[in-house]
């Protein structure tokens, strides 16, 4: 294999040779980056180890009735807030807030995790065999991802979660869905920087010793394409989380009794004026996620960007 030359059109130098340093250095370039980073590892690790979080704090997601007032609302100040009840409780039912909030943490990033997973590998393989191979296939791909684009998903979601049997997996199809309709913005930046790399004389090289496509996809081309990879999937994670917290507020994402952060944020609304509280940790959360990632994405993007300054 020849090796490619230092600095390949729209790829930093530093992402061929040390992407993952690179990625450390731009997630450390800022206390604030630094702070959105580490709340982000606190809300994994909140959704990770949900189940013995919960344990130590001594609940779980059983109603208990007794945790309320006559009336159906918590019992004492801040919605139940209490020693053993950090988050409150959730009215009419008593289930613990903290509970419903740490497996709600679980389901929010699971689905936007895997989203982003499966539409940056698909996005991935299609925009590299469009900017690579070229031709019919190349203006199938840019004609469909328009089309993709300009599609209203959410009317796709909300008529697919009337006619879905109410026992069918809704994480595995929001995974699903959200995944086939996120393609086409990773395919379009991968597709633009093959087309640049394509053009290369490593890449000619590799031809000319005999490579064949998959040779010359994950021996040359692949290597030199992560960083815009990574950049794009930081930025898509706060996307696909929003989207399953928007369907799940419709009633159309994760159903009961799963938790989710959506479904509890659209039940607080009810109870806005009389328990306040029930609302500010799930929506807080989701928030902070979004903000986090959102922040992470930009650095990182700045930290491999040749064009920012800042990767140097």
């Amino acid at each position: 294999m020849v090796n490619p030359p230092p600095t390949p059109a729209g790829v930093p130098a530093l992402a061929a040779r040390s992407l993952p340093a690179a990625v450390w250095r731009a997630v450390r370039s800022g206390w604030w980056t630094s702070v959105c980073a580490l709340l982000i590892v606190v809300i994994a690790l909140l959704a990770a180890g949900a189940d013995l979080f919960v344990l130590l704090e001594g609940q779980s997601l059983t109603p208990d009735i007794a945790t309320l007032g006559p009336t159906g609302l918590p019992a004492g100040a801040l919605g139940g807030v209490s020693g053993a009840h950090w988050f409150g409780v959730e009215p009419l039912t008593g289930v613990d807030l903290f509970a419903l909030v740490a497996h709600g943490a679980r389901t929010s990033l699971l689905v936007g995790l895997g989203a982003t997973v499966l539409g940056t590998a698909l996005g991935v393989v299609i925009g590299v065999s469009a900017g690579y191979l070229g031709g019919w296939w190349d203006r199938l791909v840019t004609w469909t991802a328009d089309v993709v684009l300009g599609f209203p998903y959410l009317i796709f979601m909300i008529a697919l979660g009337a006619v879905l049997p109410v026992d069918f997996p809704r994480q595995v199809t929001l995974i699903v869905v959200l995944g086939l309709f996120g393609w086409p913005r990773v395919a379009r930046i991968v597709r633009a920087q093959t087309l640049t790399l394509a053009k290369r004389d490593f890449v000619a090289a590799a031809k000319v010793v005999g490579g064949g496509p998959w040779h010359v996809f994950t021996k040359e081309l692949l290597p030199n394409l992560w960083a815009p990879i990574i950049v794009v999937a930081s930025l898509a994670v706060p996307s696909m989380i929003g989207s399953e917290a928007a369907l799940s507020f419709l009633g159309v994402g994760v159903l009961p009794p799963t938790p989710s952060w959506g479904r509890t944020i659209s039940t607080a609304i009810d109870f806005f004026e009389t328990d306040p509280m029930y609302l500010v940790f799930p929506g807080l959360l989701l928030f902070v996620i979004t903000l986090a990632f959102n922040v992470v994405g930009d650095a990182i993007r700045d930290g491999l960007d040749p064009r920012s300054g800042s990767a140097a």
